[in-house]
């Protein structure tokens, strides 16, 4: 692949090979700060799903939140599980506090409904193994929510790996730190290790470890960790997380991920003949930014404004809608859960874990 024509067609959805008829329609399942603000607006816009259910502990209190989406349907939790308005979704978007994603995740699979669930699948790999058996029991598509799976710098920048732009990869770096207190309060679940099941490594650690294992299409053999909490409200879980992905490929990468430090992602990966840099991969917002060295060539490329969440419904729906098979399937996020309990168990042992 010519160096220069590696972003031509930036935002080319290469998994988009048919134009189905008709809409996934889903129930929303939580909704936090992330529903509101991103995933709402992103179902809205996109052309292969609606959102028809919202379910939720507080009906009363959301009524104006589906006002503002034309959502008709507005349920409490009980509510769902007991298949109230079950016939006007078909689907589920589980977007829960991550130890209650396997209630929901089987309940809809149960149902006869598709399941998208964010990630982690679930706090144990026992429990996330279940919503796996039960959508496959079912006959229906199970995803996981990695949004960067089908956001265009990631894609463009797996092509441009497997098609050998910066030689065979070595190492890889990636970081993603967000001040959590900065826009949440103390007592959030997510410093519930009981509800979160753990700290940085699962909520912003994941990023850069699915991210990898994607770019590179290959699952680590080994990890070493380390994990720090500095005092209250930290302390059941883990503040900041440092560790190291060994691949089968000779490939290492290097991550880190904190709860309380100034915000910041990044993802560089080099090769032996060169190197990418993506800025800001794992924020939130793609800036579509990103070098490619190669070479005596040097690139800067920026690509046109994409929003990852709007992709990755419309890839869900897609997916549905044409009975494929999505790559951030269940499997995947096993995959994930795995490395993840390696790396609690290398920080608490202080040593190298293997993975099968």
């Amino acid at each position: 692949m010519a160096l220069e024509d590696a972003f031509t067609n930036f935002t080319e959805r290469d998994w988009e090979r048919k134009s189905p008829d008709g809409t996934v329609r889903l129930a929303v399942i939580g909704v936090g700060g992330f529903a509101r603000n991103r995933a709402l607006p992103g179902i809205a816009d996109s052309t292969y799903c609606e959102t028809t259910t919202l379910v939720t502990s507080s009906p009363d209190r959301t009524r104006t939140v589906a006002d503002s989406f034309d959502i008709p349907n507005v349920i409490d939790y009980d509510g769902f599980l007991a298949g109230d308005h079950a016939a006007a979704y078909d689907a589920a978007y589980v977007a829960t506090p991550n130890a209650l994603h396997g209630t929901y995740a089987t309940v809809a699979a149960d149902r006869g409904k598709h399941v998208i669930c964010e990630k982690p699948l679930d706090t144990s790999l026992e429990t996330a193994q279940e919503i796996v058996d039960a959508c496959a029991d079912a006959g229906v598509t199970l995803m996981t929510a990695y949004r960067l799976q089908v956001e265009p710098t990631v894609r463009r920048t797996r092509e441009l790996v497997r098609h050998g732009g910066i030689g065979d990869v070595a190492q890889i770096h990636g970081t993603f730190s967000n001040p959590l207190l900065d826009h949440a309060d103390p007592d959030t679940w997510r410093l519930d290790p009981d509800l979160a099941g753990g700290g940085a490594l699962v909520d912003l650690g994941v990023y850069p470890l699915n991210t990898t294992r994607f770019l590179l299409d290959c699952d680590p053999d080994g990890v070493y960790a380390t994990t720090h909490s500095s005092g209250e409200p930290f302390d059941p879980v883990d503040e900041h997380v440092s560790f190291q992905l060994e691949f089968p490929t000779g490939a290492t990468a290097a991550c880190t991920a904190s709860f309380n430090a100034h915000a910041n992602s990044r993802l560089e990966l080099i090769g032996t003949d060169g190197m990418v840099t993506i800025a800001s991969p794992f924020g939130g917002v793609v800036p579509q930014e990103i070098v490619v060295e190669s070479g005596d060539l040097r690139m800067e490329y920026t690509g046109p404004p994409v929003d990852e969440v709007r992709e990755e419904f419309d890839y869900f729906g897609y997916c549905v809608l044409t009975d494929t098979d999505p790559e951030p399937d269940g499997p995947d996020g096993l995959a994930d859960l795995r490395v993840v309990e390696a790396a609690y168990e290398s920080a608490k042992t202080g040593r190298r874990v293997g993975l099968e």
